[in-house]
């Protein structure tokens, strides 16, 4: 008996023992979630700063291309009115000039706008592979919180069983069920004995009908024989 008391005792332990070991990996898991969720937080909002970055750019870079792409048609413009006459060489001359530098401004400013687009391209891209990163590991942690839950579950469940199992008096149930069993085999026994004396007094009667025989029947009808006599009386 002493045997299996420390036998649960050290179940009892080692599921003290598990419960310890997962408790903290839970609190380190929980928080482990909630960190990547502000990060997660945190890359969402910088990949929306920067694809609103990419939009003005390349929306700057179409402004630009479209405004040199005016500026050259301004200057031949500007050149076609000299030719005809329609105003003076050198006003044309210097007109256009000042166009085409305006037209080399802007071409200046797309290739910028181009390549400031072609950066925050690839920023918004390692930004979204660092959102799916995030996502896929706080679905992962989201998962391996629920089995460490579980197993918290199953230790505790085990623990309260161990405890059960250790907290009982085996000795003092099976000195019950042995008490239970010398009763009821009294109780049987009672009842087998009044079963006898029952079977005693009708073997006795039968035994008295037949030593008897005949002469009982004679005397009873002797009676008989008197009682209608003295009722005729």
């Amino acid at each position: 008996m002493n045997f299996f008391k420390r036998l649960f005792k050290l179940g009892e332990a080692e599921a003290n023992s598990a419960i310890d070991k997962l408790e903290d990996p839970i609190k380190m898991t929980e928080q482990g979630i909630r960190d990547l969720k502000r990060d997660l937080e945190k890359s969402l909002k910088a990949m929306a700063e920067v694809k609103a970055l990419h939009i003005r750019t390349k929306n700057d870079l179409q402004s630009y291309s479209n405004k040199a792409a005016d500026y050259e048609s301004k200057a031949m413009l500007l050149v076609k009115k000299a030719s005809n006459g329609e105003m003076s060489a050198e006003d044309s001359d210097r007109l256009a000039t000042e166009a085409l530098l305006r037209k080399e401004e802007n071409v200046k400013l797309a290739a910028q706008a181009t390549k400031d687009a072609d950066k925050f391209s690839t920023d918004v891209s390692a930004l979204e592979g660092n959102v799916r990163k995030i996502k896929s590991m706080i679905a992962k942690y989201e998962n391996e919180l629920k089995t460490l839950k579980a197993r918290v579950k199953v230790s505790k469940a085990t623990q309260n069983l161990n405890k059960q199992m250790a907290n009982l008096d085996s000795g003092s149930t099976i000195s019950m069920l042995e008490r239970m069993k010398d009763k009821v085999e009294e109780q049987e026994a009672l009842a087998e004995s009044y079963g006898e004396i029952a079977n005693e007094n009708q073997s006795l009667d039968a035994e008295i009908d037949a030593a008897l025989g005949d002469d009982a029947k004679v005397e009873a009808t002797d009676a008989l024989a008197a009682l209608k006599a003295k009722m005729n009386k």
